[in-house]
Formats: structure tokens, C-alpha cells, sequence
């Protein structure tokens, strides 16, 4: 059996940079982190193994804005160090109208940006390439805003973390015992601390003490295939997260070209109300497992991509699965779950844009740090107990997934 100062358990946009920033204040560090799955194999499943996510300083809430910006603000120390390319700065459009259901979300997200050193301007959408509904106000943020890679991001963590000086497992944890951690291949590991940073999986892997309140939502993602000629044209487009009309009361966000690992150019689209609840390890394995998403969801987020987007010329149509954390505070959980033992989840459909700053905290928490004095509003508690699902008009930020 070997022992570390600190093992932490996922090695996807939390655990990775956690572990990253342990080894690089000196602590010794066992990270485990289990391959991504191949297609149609074994979990474990998670919603980064994609190849782009929005990021941007503008949110809705002031924690996950300062979230955002410290973790850019780490971007290019990131690929510099790690030789990867991680960040595309095509900048940010965020906008909502100032009546209906999500009249306070806007104002909210106006309001910070005005309040952010130097503010972006506002925008009704034509001049930034997006055809946003009439009497849509929002802001345009040219810098410091588009898109990552955040495979890139787990592997550039993953790498400067072994540089470090930390030891990667790549295997799953299936097991724990106090401050022990056995793997599927049958290795234990024992620390003096522990940090759960498994994501969609922290409320049904088993791994924690006790149930984190927490709802996992199934979702699905559209994606345009374009040709060369067509992801050229729209280069300079940049990320957008929008509100349909005046009426609806939960937001969409899309995406420019990015070309994915298979070669292709696909615009993407997500954002979904409502939709299956995954609770155990056996549905999030159906539901990734299919790899289709639900096509009705993917048919009906194309077409309003094609109101605010109106001109692109198609290839092909595809629809993909992924979920979503949604906890009944609106912010992760970056707590003591028990003794010697930190969970570090709750994404909010945030983590990845905000993952560096997130595990630079549950680091900090890890090692005993408060973190009163990080300039954050919210406790980052984690709330217990298996409690009613976290539907959309009850989370805290309404049915909104662009924090």
C-alpha cells in the first residue's frame, strides 16, 4: 500500500486542477483518474470527453463570474506550460430580455458585466454575427471570452500535475474506507486526505459518506456539421447564450465551428429545461451508453439555432447525450464531507470554464484553509440528504444553465 499526503479521486475539471495545484505546493499526490471510455464501452461517463464549452467573465451571479475570471485569467500560464492549446478568445455574447420569465436573469448578467473592470459593451446581437429575437439586450465581451478545449484543459492539469510531482492512476475508484481508496484493479491507496471530485457520479458512486443533495439531469446537445468552406466563413463567430423570446423562461447557449477529433466542423447547441433524472451508476451508463441523446430535444434546439443563425448551410444533423449537476444552493460544494475527506463537485453546467479556480479552492479546503478570505459571497456548503429533485423553477439561478 502507498501513502499520499492527498489522494484525489476524478481527473476530469475539478479533480485534475485540484490535484495540480496540491503537487505544486509541495504536497505528494496520488490522482486518480480513469480513462475516458471508447465508444459504446464502460464508464466511467462525463460530459467534458467533448471537444469545446463555452467560457466567459459575464454570469449571472457575482461567484460565478469571479469564478470565471480568475480561471481565465490562468489560461494562457496553462498552455504555456503544458505546450496545449486550450483557449479559442473569439469572444462572448450573453443576452436575455428585460421582461418575462427571465427578466431578472438579464438584469442580473447586465449588471455585473457594467460593474466588471473594463466592461463589455452591450449588444442586440446583429453586429456579432448572431441574429438575436427583437428587443434582446445583452453584452459582447471580445475578450477574455469564446470557447475551451476541455480535453485539452483535463490534459494540461493531468501533465503539470505529474511534473509536480504527482502519481496518476488511471483506473476508476470503486471503494472507500475511511482514508483508504481501492481501484477497480484491485490497488489501495492511502492518504492522509481525501478529495471526491467525481462529478455526475458524487451522488451515486458510493464513495462519499452520505448522499450529496444534488439532481443530475440528462441532457442532450445538437450539432450542425458544416464543410471547410462554411466553418472558415463563420471563423470569427463567437459563443452566444441566448434567450429565444420574451416568453421563455430558460436560455440556450451554441457554439462556432470547432473541428473535433474525428475531423469534422460542428456548430453546437445545447440548453433544456427539463428532462430524464439520472440516479444511479446503471441509468448514467444507459444514457451516455445510447450516445444519441433524444433526438426530439435535438430537432427542436436546431430549429431555434436556425432563427439566430439563419444562413448556415448544413452537411448533416447529429444529436449527442450530457448531464448536468444542478445543487440546491446554485453553487458547487467544497466542503469536509466527513473526516479527512473533501467533496469537490457541483458543476451547475459551469465546471469547465471555471475548473481551475475550482480546484484551486478545494485544494486550499483539502488542506484546511477557510475560505472566508477567497472574496467570495457564497460558503460553498455542501448540503446533505437525498431531498427533492432540484427542477428548474426552484434552482436558485431559475431554469438557467449560462452562470
Amino acid at each position: 500500500m502507498t501513502r499520499f499526503d492527498h489522494v484525489v479521486v476524478g481527473g476530469g475539471m475539478m479533480g485534475a486542477p485540484c490535484a495540480r495545484h496540491l503537487a505544486e505546493a509541495g504536497h505528494r499526490v496520488a490522482l486518480v483518474a480513469a480513462p475516458e471510455p471508447r465508444p459504446g464501452g464502460p464508464g466511467p461517463f462525463a460530459s467534458h470527453h467533448d471537444a469545446a464549452r463555452v467560457t466567459r467573465r459575464v454570469a449571472s451571479d457575482e461567484d460565478w463570474s469571479l469564478l470565471s475570471r480568475r480561471s481565465i485569467a490562468r489560461y494562457r500560464d496553462l498552455e504555456q506550460r503544458s505546450g496545449r492549446r486550450i483557449f479559442r478568445e473569439v469572444g462572448g455574447v450573453m443576452a436575455g430580455f428585460r421582461e418575462g420569465p427571465l427578466a431578472a436573469w438579464t438584469e442580473r448578467l447586465l449588471s455585473i458585466a457594467a460593474a466588471l473592470d473594463d466592461p463589455p459593451p452591450t449588444t442586440k446581437g446583429g453586429e456579432s454575427g448572431w441574429s438575436l429575437p427583437e428587443g434582446a439586450m445583452g453584452t459582447w465581451e471580445r475578450r477574455e471570452a469564446g470557447w475551451i478545449d476541455p480535453r485539452a484543459m483535463r490534459d494540461a492539469q493531468v501533465a503539470l500535475a505529474r511534473r509536480a510531482g504527482a502519481t496518476l492512476f488511471p483506473a476508476a475508484a470503486v471503494a472507500r474506507a475511511g482514508r483508504d481508496v481501492r481501484l477497480a484493479d484491485g490497488t489501495i491507496l492511502s492518504a492522509g486526505h481525501v478529495v471526491l471530485a467525481t462529478g455526475p457520479h458524487a451522488a451515486s458512486d458510493g464513495l462519499l459518506p452520505r448522499r450529496p443533495a444534488m439532481t443530475v439531469w440528462a441532457r442532450t446537445v445538437a450539432f450542425w456539421e458544416v464543410g471547410e468552406a462554411e466553418a472558415a466563413r463563420l471563423a470569427t463567430l463567437p459563443t452566444c447564450i441566448w434567450a429565444p423570446g420574451p416568453d421563455w423562461d430558460y436560455d440556450l447557449y451554441a457554439l462556432p465551428p470547432v473541428r473535433y477529433p474525428d475531423g469534422r466542423w460542428r456548430i453546437k447547441v445545447g440548453g433544456q429545461k427539463d428532462g430524464p433524472q439520472i440516479g444511479s451508476a446503471a441509468e448514467m451508463a444507459r444514457w451516455f451508453g445510447g450516445g444519441g441523446g433524444d433526438p426530439a430535444v435535438g430537432r427542436a434546439l436546431l430549429r431555434e439555432l436556425r432563427r439566430v443563425l439563419p444562413d448556415v448551410r448544413v452537411e448533416r444533423e447529429t444529436f449527442g447525450p450530457c448531464a448536468v449537476v444542478w445543487t440546491p444552493t446554485g453553487h458547487p460544494y467544497i466542503d469536509e464531507a466527513t473526516d479527512g475527506v473533501t467533496v469537490l463537485a457541483g458543476g451547475n453546467g459551469a465546471a469547465a470554464k471555471c475548473g481551475d479556480e475550482l480546484g484551486r479552492l478545494g485544494a486550499l479546503r483539502a488542506t484546511g484553509a477557510s475560505l472566508a478570505a477567497e472574496g467570495y459571497r457564497a460558503p460553498f456548503g455542501a448540503r446533505w440528504g437525498a431531498g427533492p429533485p432540484v427542477s428548474a423553477d426552484r434552482h436558485p439561478l431559475g431554469a438557467s444553465l449560462g452562470l
